[in-house]
Formats: structure tokens, sequence, C-alpha cells
């Protein structure tokens, strides 16, 4: 979406607009087109995404991701706080990054009771024998101290 928002900020501007701008370099590289990268010109890649495969890690990247998202949003409004056509839309996008951050929150919490509640196991060979026998309908009965017993 930002990048929707520059390019229509752009379209039109003829590419001695854009060197007065201060992007005379970014028109050289990729034209009129939108081109995603970093303020700073660092083109976005997929090693900023991190991964590791484990929950929290992964949620937590997650949580840091959304309020950079959030941070980068708010500084956006400031530089364009004389254009409401402008802010409003960063607007959203900034209380949308909020709002993932709530949620991510939230599935954070959810793994983490997860893994804190007590597993509990079955203890020995007798309970299993004895559940093989209730499935193969043969008359065996489990005593309070989970072992089998014939009748």
């Amino acid at each position: 979406m930002v990048g929707t928002i520059v390019h229509q900020l752009t379209d039109g501007a003829s590419p001695e607009e854009l060197k007065q701008a201060g992007l005379g370099a970014y028109y050289t590289d990729h034209g009129w087109g939108v081109y995603p990268q970093a303020a700073a010109g660092y083109p976005f890649t997929a090693a900023v995404l991190a991964v590791k495969g484990d929950p929290i890690a992964d949620l937590q990247e997650d949580l840091a991701a959304e309020q950079k998202a959030r941070a980068t949003y708010e500084k956006l409004i400031d530089l364009c706080a004389d254009d409401p056509d402008v802010i409003d839309p960063l607007k959203f996008l900034r209380e949308r990054e909020v709002v993932h951050f709530q949620r991510f929150g939230e599935a954070l919490r959810g793994v983490q009771d997860k893994i804190a509640t007590p597993k509990f196991y079955m203890n020995s060979m007798n309970n299993m024998n004895c559940m093989n026998n209730t499935f193969n309908n043969i008359s065996n009965e489990c005593n309070n101290d989970n072992n089998c017993s014939n009748n």
C-alpha cells in the first residue's frame, strides 16, 4: 500500500521533478515502477524473515515485526502531516499493525499456556495390554492398580 501511495504521489511527475525531489537515483534504477525497498534504499529480501520453526521464537519475531511496521507508519505520518490523503491510509495501516500485534500476543499466550500444561501418559504396558484386550473383546478387566486380571 505504501508503494501505491508513492506511485500515486509521483504519477505524472517529470524526470526533472523527481530529481528535484531527491528521487533521481530511484528514477534512474526503477523509472516510475514501484520497487520494494527500505527508505535507505536497501531492497526487500527474504533475509528479513526470521523463522526458526519454534512457535515461541517465531511468534516473538512476528510481534517485533508488527511493532517495527507500526513505528515506520508513525514516522511516515510525521513526514506527511500536511496531506490527509496520505495520512488516512497510513493511519489505517498503523492500526492494522496494532491489531496484528494483539493477535500474535494472544497466540503466544496460548502456546505458552499449552506448554505449561502438565502432560499425562500411561505408565505401564499393563495399561496397554488391558486396552488391547478390551478392544479385542477379550474378557479382561482392569482393576484400580492398572493390572489386567482374567475372569
